[in-house]
């Protein structure tokens, strides 16, 4: 989950960002209901989990599937958010060490949330997206003196050479390496340890981010693309490279090769670790949703108190309450199926959480030095 979009000292925030974030959000709490209440969810999503080519049911594997665009948006996302609240404090001119401060503090706050929230309510200690996100706002404190280019080639670096430094230190099924290994490039499942999300891979994607909210924070420079005109074109080649890596099934999926060539042993790609194809994948459809909602922004009226962007706005406080709201409502509702998950309990839960969303933006609002700025 990204940091909301600190755009409070331009003319007016991007409501595509937001609406991004509202979408993805809306996606991750279909995910997370089928966890809950979905006897049949398929999550094979690691050769560390499922070998390939396991037999997926279509509408279960499809409905994990399209949720992968959470994470990778999320993490993009906040790097997009503290690149631009960065420059913005900049013209204000809060000092560098008082940046470097708040972004400590920012990335602690929220890698901590999932030992003291997220954990207890799994039983066992589970770092995920949260863990990601924070530990990677607080290495950009040294990173985001390198510079946009430097930045963008390290991103690269990352993203490409993932796997190379894995599958050195890491065998997915084999034992348990070191700790240091599932903290920062490899995932961990076990009895009392749970990482889902080694930090470094998504330290890539937010570097990506970081250098997209320099982009939007500058102003534009005579001759250049459009923003949206460059994401799409970014979109696109994502996609036509996720093509290759795939079709030639070799480097590029975290050990996860195709069966055959069927649509499903395509689009089966590992997101624990995040691979080359996942990440060219998700982050190819994020830049052309995002490029879109860009474009459809300057031609229809933003309504403020709009669903998803309300929930695009109060990402970090959905996450948490959602979790809290499902895991409540297992105790008392059975797990049925994928039918019952969502035409029932997603709708009821969303109902729900839109006008706690809106409530408490208004809170943090009106209290914007408050600890909520950091939710």
């Amino acid at each position: 989950v990204g940091h909301p979009m600190e755009l409070r000292h331009q003319k007016k925030r991007i409501a595509a960002i937001d609406w991004m974030r509202g979408i993805v959000m809306v996606l991750m709490a279909l995910d997370h209901t089928s966890m809950f209440f979905n006897e049949g969810r398929v999550s094979g999503d690691s050769a560390a989990a499922v070998a390939a080519g396991g037999p997926f049911a279509p509408e279960q594997f499809f409905a994990r599937w399209v949720t992968h665009l959470c994470a990778p948006t999320f993490v993009f996302l906040a790097g997009t958010a503290i690149a631009v609240s960065t420059a913005r404090r900049r013209e204000r001119g809060m000092p560098e060490r008082a940046i470097d401060r708040d972004l400590l503090i920012r990335g602690a706050f929220i890698a901590v949330l999932d030992l003291v929230v997220m954990s207890p309510l799994s039983g066992h200690v589970l770092l995920q997206v949260l863990y990601a996100i924070g530990v990677s706002m607080m290495l950009m404190v040294p990173l985001r003196r390198l510079g946009t280019r430097s930045l963008l080639v390290l991103s690269l670096v990352l993203l490409v050479g993932s796997e190379a430094i894995t599958g050195s230190i890491w065998n997915p099924h084999g034992d348990a390496g070191p700790l240091w290994v599932s903290l920062t490039f490899a995932p961990h499942f076990g009895h009392e340890l749970v990482v889902l999300y080694p930090a470094l891979p998504w330290l890539g994607m937010m570097m990506l981010g970081w250098v997209f909210g320099e982009r939007l924070a500058s102003p534009r420079k005579e001759g250049a693309w459009p923003k949206e005109r460059l994401l799409a074109a970014c979109g696109l080649a994502a996609l036509a490279l996720f093509v290759l890596v795939r079709g030639l099934d070799g480097y590029g999926n975290m050990f996860l090769h195709r069966d055959d060539g069927s649509i499903m042993e395509w689009l089966h790609v590992s997101k624990y670790p995040p691979a080359l194809a996942y990440s060219l994948l998700e982050l190819g459809l994020m830049a052309l949703l995002l490029a879109g909602l860009m474009r459809l922004e300057t031609h229809v009226e933003v309504r403020e108190n709009g669903p998803i962007l309300v929930f695009g706005q109060t990402a970090l406080f959905f996450y948490l309450v959602h979790f809290g709201l499902l895991a409540s409502l297992r105790a008392f509702v059975t797990p049925r199926g994928l039918g019952f998950a969502l035409s029932l309990v997603l709708p009821a839960l969303l109902v729900v959480l839109y006008p706690m969303c809106r409530a408490y933006r208004a809170i943090k609002q009106r209290h914007p030095r408050s600890i909520l700025r950091f939710v």
